[in-house]
């Protein structure tokens, strides 16, 4: 599929030759300029390691109704999640979708406060392993179809709650979200590019956006802005080296998966508090993509993310929450 590069450049230019078939008419790319395609071979299985990782600080300040003596607490938590998925192409077609399963290999989740141990029993997204979902993209690296990852997504979902009783549904913390960034996103910083077929210049920036996770339940998003830094030599190719920031976005589109739907309570610390509201978010990350290879290498995402949120009963303190995530991905070899 490799020759996807040299296609991808030509189809663009079919409309030029008369929409003949046949015709196969190159385009060259403006001088320094790179072409960025996603890139398969028959036969040939890639795994990623994804990890995604949270340092919470929850600080329970006193308000100013609060007798000045009084002092704030601070306690901290940390979740993590480490995902190994195997991509195999089932049907490679350089001019159009190609055709891949993702087969989840394994998974690890670990949870921890200050005071010390681990929390909480099996996460929801720790009965995927074995699981698999087949999903199709461009060229590009854009996913078309996401239909079985969504019913993926939909099924653990249901696994994250306690079995019904007269207390009504009650979810445990979880971390579908971050299985989401992993699989909804992939090859997002090749895949958002402005007309592709035309490749990027460095210094150039593109615009996307990406899901923000958190240990509440929350449906939000952050703007990203793209740039290419450098496209430089290495013993395995070509690597094109791709920065991103992240800022606070207004909305979330409405594709985005929602793993349960419903009234339910959330269990834990993040089930007590109400109210939440996200102040700041700020954040920068790097992916190295293998423009002769069209695989990414790796990518690492840094963001902090600064909440309040609101006390139900009277105990004279606000709830500040600081969130650090960090999403990781690494082919393996």
């Amino acid at each position: 599929m490799k020759t996807a590069i040299s296609i991808f450049a030509a189809l663009a230019l079919s409309v030029f030759a008369g929409c003949n078939k046949t015709s196969r008419i190159e385009k060259p790319l403006s001088k320094g300029k790179t072409l960025l395609t996603v890139d398969f071979q028959e036969n040939q299985t890639l795994q990623y390691k994804f990890v995604s990782s949270k340092d919470i600080e929850v600080i329970l300040e006193p308000t100013k109704s609060t007798s000045k003596a009084a002092k704030g607490t601070t306690s901290r938590l940390t979740e993590s999640m480490e995902l190994v998925v195997a991509y195999t192409p089932v049907k490679i077609d350089p001019y159009g979708l190609t055709t891949i399963k993702a087969t989840c290999k394994s998974v690890k989740v670990r949870r921890t406060r200050s005071s010390g141990g681990q929390t909480g029993g099996k996460d929801a997204v720790e009965s995927l392993p074995g699981k698999s979902f087949t999903f199709t993209i461009d060229p590009t690296g854009k996913i078309k179809d996401y239909s079985q990852l969504d019913e993926l997504i939909k099924e653990i979902g249901k696994k994250a709650f306690r079995p019904k009783s007269d207390k009504g549904r009650t979810k445990e913390p979880d971390m579908i979200g971050d299985f989401v960034a992993s699989q909804w996103f992939l090859w997002d910083a090749v895949s958002s590019i402005d007309n592709p077929s035309q490749g990027v210049a460095e210094g150039q920036s593109w615009k996307s956006q990406l899901i923000v996770t958190g240990p509440m339940v929350m449906r939000q998003a952050r703007d990203v802005i793209y740039r290419l830094e450098e496209v430089r030599p290495s013993p395995k190719g070509q690597i094109a080296v791709i920065s991103s920031s992240y800022t606070l976005a207004d909305s979330v589109p409405k594709s985005w998966p929602v793993p349960y739907s419903g009234k339910f309570k959330m269990s834990g610390t993040f089930g007590f508090f109400r109210g939440y509201g996200i102040l700041e978010l700020q954040g920068q990350g790097e992916e190295l993509f293998n423009v002769d290879t069209g695989q990414t290498q790796q990518y690492n995402q840094e963001y902090l993310m600064k909440m309040k949120a609101f006390l139900p009963l009277p105990i004279g303190a606000q709830p500040k929450i600081n969130i650090k995530q960090k999403l990781s991905m690494t082919l393996l070899k």
